[in-house]
């Protein structure tokens, strides 16, 4: 643990001083706070909306940036340099140790950049609504934490296992699409020619498998309830028998892309030629 603090330190420095991470956190900052105060605009109202409502409206901003900046910034920073790398992997430690290292150093200053962001939003609430929903704008900054995790576990994989950082990168923008963008349209393409009961459970299927379909609906699950689901969403707590179950099963999915990415990543990293 300590040598893995160590590289830690290093990367997070790197990463605090890197211009990508100063864009993240000003895009996030902005785009936040203009969440949190465009208030009940759309719906014909003013003001600025509570934290519950807040939350709710920043899940998809979310799960559209955080992923997508994670896999990017880790890939950047993960992917071996010719010299740079050979130097590092050539020290008496575990290769395991510099990748983990790595990767705890990377997730500190993605989640410094991300408090930019959910510290603006949640001061402009607070000042204007109190602090009535908390606990799922809380819920909505531990989400993306996860999400931050899970997004860099990817990013050590791709880095690992692709040759070159132009072809890593690119490999990264078609994950991050695929997951965010194109297995929720497949799914619904997919259910519009099905009967009701088939197509219902493939959305449930794409909302479980999917890394950000299942951050979505535990996070949306955590701060409104089953009420901001509609009927079709529903099979998945019929079939988990309950919102405990389908929390479990949700939570389940989320360690598995928590872990095998990361696990695949190291194995890789172990037998690769540096």
């Amino acid at each position: 643990m300590k040598q893995i603090r160590l590289f830690a330190r290093a990367e997070l420095a790197l990463a605090l001083r890197s211009r990508w991470t100063h864009i993240f956190a000003a895009v996030f900052g902005v785009l936040s706070f203009a969440v949190a105060g465009a208030g009940y605009v759309l719906s014909g109202g003013h003001g600025v909306q509570d934290f519950a409502r807040t939350a709710a409206s920043l899940v998809q901003l979310v799960l559209l940036l955080v992923p997508l900046t994670a896999l990017m910034i880790g890939v950047l920073s993960l992917t071996p340099e010719r010299g740079a790398a050979e130097l590092m992997f050539s020290q008496p430690v575990a290769r395991r140790t510099i990748l983990l290292g790595k990767l705890l150093g990377l997730f500190q200053a993605l989640a410094a950049a991300q408090a930019v962001g959910f510290g603006a939003a949640g001061a402009v609430v607070y000042g204007q609504s109190g602090s009535e929903g908390l606990g799922g704008f809380m819920l909505l900054v531990a989400a993306a934490l996860v999400t931050t995790a899970v997004f860099l576990g990817l990013a050590a994989l791709l880095s690992v296992g692709t040759k070159g950082r132009t072809r890593a990168l690119a490999l990264a923008v078609v994950v991050w699409f695929a997951a965010v963008v194109l297995c929720d349209l497949a799914a619904l393409g997919l259910a519009s020619l099905l009967r009701s009961g088939t197509a219902s459970r493939v959305l449930m299927i794409s909302a479980i498998v999917n890394p950000v379909g299942a951050v979505r609906t535990a996070t949306l699950l955590g701060i409104e309830g089953t009420g901001a689901f509609g009927a079709a969403s529903l099979a998945l707590f019929r079939f988990t028998k309950g919102t405990r179950g389908a929390g479990i099963v949700l939570g389940l999915s989320i360690l598995f892309w928590l872990l095998v990415p990361l696990a695949l990543a190291v194995h890789r990293l172990r037998k690769a030629d540096i």
